[in-house]
């Protein structure tokens, strides 16, 4: 950062740390790397049973705000010991239209922490709660606040819009993760949504050694939560197509989620357990490896039932920098990403056939392979390096906002 401008951020985050979320530990060391100063501010205490290792190197303090159990009475005596740091704290309350009371709660001790660290900005991850306190401490300590709004916060069925709408107005900067993202809120919400930009997830490229992705064996490798959204179950079905075709291939699917046995049943029904393996959980390094030794790696992503969809997977950047081929599918920004025939295959969501189709592609033509994978290692450094994408973050901490105007009776 430049000298005289100090900026010290909260990240607030729903919880923290989360196996699914490298992103935001990518994030986090390259603004620590161009020496922000992080505190980290999580709504509820971690619950997954394994972390990645990049999460030593982060020097944020990590702050779990209490969030169960709360009596009216220690709300009651929260806020009145609030009122006499920020005199505006019942103003604010009353402007901000109504929260639950555990979301007034830990957005007044945020408050309080944000003062006591010299903080400077806010900046939350998705747009549902960790956005709403962030905003409603914002207001409370008279900082500016910021958010990254991603998928699940913009598409899913069960998102209320007016909060949304509220969020994306009051907000100093919202980033979002494509440019299908960018249109599709300025096209639901019009003005409320003209502090939109695109920043790009990004990988730090010293970490992703490029290898050219010839001679290898034909091994199928998908990676991510088990849930409706990742379209596993489309992938299985390609690769009965791919097996009745009488081919020599294996799919490895690596992670862990509900749909576990749903997906080993339908693994079983389909007589591919010598062909298709879940794998559970693995460690970072140990899925760096195995994207290094496959041909594909697959991400069939689909709309869910409920609305829930991805944006721009990690596990595609991860690959595409690596120098594995990829194959996915036309849903919400990946195209802008997997550029059909240039960084990488698309196939139509839901539609095994197809999935199937661009994935013989690459086993049977390893020289498409290695022409995708090179234009893909371009593509990612020229658009998805962590250290140029939270430049353009670090700018928006830097810039002043004025004081949102006050508002009444609005849902938040």
């Amino acid at each position: 950062m430049p000298s005289g401008d100090p900026v010290r951020v909260a990240y607030v985050l729903k919880m923290y740390p989360r196996f699914s979320e490298t992103f935001i530990v990518t994030e986090i060391l390259a603004h620590e790397a161009a020496g922000v100063s992080i505190d980290i501010f999580s709504l509820r205490p971690p619950v997954d049973g394994c972390f990645h290792e990049a999460l030593a190197r982060v020097r944020a303090p990590v702050t779990y705000l209490a969030h169960s159990r709360l009596t009216a009475a220690e709300l009651w005596k929260t806020m009145c010991q609030a009122s006499q740091a920020f005199p505006n704290v019942w103003s604010s309350l009353a402007q901000a239209g109504p929260h639950n009371a555990a979301q007034v709660h830990q957005a007044i001790i945020l408050a309080g922490a944000l003062r006591e660290r010299g903080i400077t900005h806010i900046h939350a991850h998705f747009g549902t709660s960790a956005a709403s306190v962030a905003r409603l401490a914002g207001r409370i300590a008279g900082i500016p606040y910021s958010f990254t709004a991603h998928a699940k916060d913009i598409f899913h069925q069960d998102i209320d819009h007016s909060r949304l709408r509220l969020k994306l107005r009051d907000a100093a900067a919202v980033v979002t993760v494509s440019d299908f993202n960018v249109a599709h809120l300025r096209r639901c919400f019009g003005d409320d949504a003209g502090a939109v930009r695109r920043i790009y997830n990004g990988l730090d490229l010293d970490e992703f050694s490029y290898e050219k992705p010839s001679r290898r064996p034909p091994v199928v490798l998908a990676i991510g939560r088990l849930i409706e959204k990742k379209g596993f179950a489309d992938l299985i079905d390609a690769c009965a197509i791919l097996a009745g075709q009488g081919r020599d291939f294996q799919c490895q699917i690596v992670g862990e989620g509900v749909l576990h046995d749903e997906l080993a049943a339908q693994i079983e029904r389909l007589g591919l357990a010598d062909r298709v393996v879940l794998l559970g959980p693995r460690p970072r390094g140990e899925i760096i490896a195995a994207i290094h030794r496959c041909a594909v790696v697959a991400a069939p992503c689909v709309v869910g039932s409920d609305g829930n969809r991805d944006g721009l997977p990690t596990v595609l950047l991860e690959a595409m920098a690596l120098g594995t081929p990829c194959v996915s599918t036309n849903v919400t920004g990946i195209p802008e990403l997997v550029q059909h025939e240039q960084t990488g295959l698309i196939a139509t969501q839901h539609d095994s056939s197809s999935l199937a189709e661009q994935i013989e592609r690459l086993l049977d033509t390893p020289a498409l392979g290695v022409a995708l994978a090179e234009c893909a290692r371009q593509l990612i450094q020229t658009e998805f390096d962590i250290h140029q994408n939270t430049r353009q973050m670090r700018e928006i901490f830097l810039r002043p906002s004025p004081e949102p105007a006050p508002r009444v009776k609005e849902a938040v």
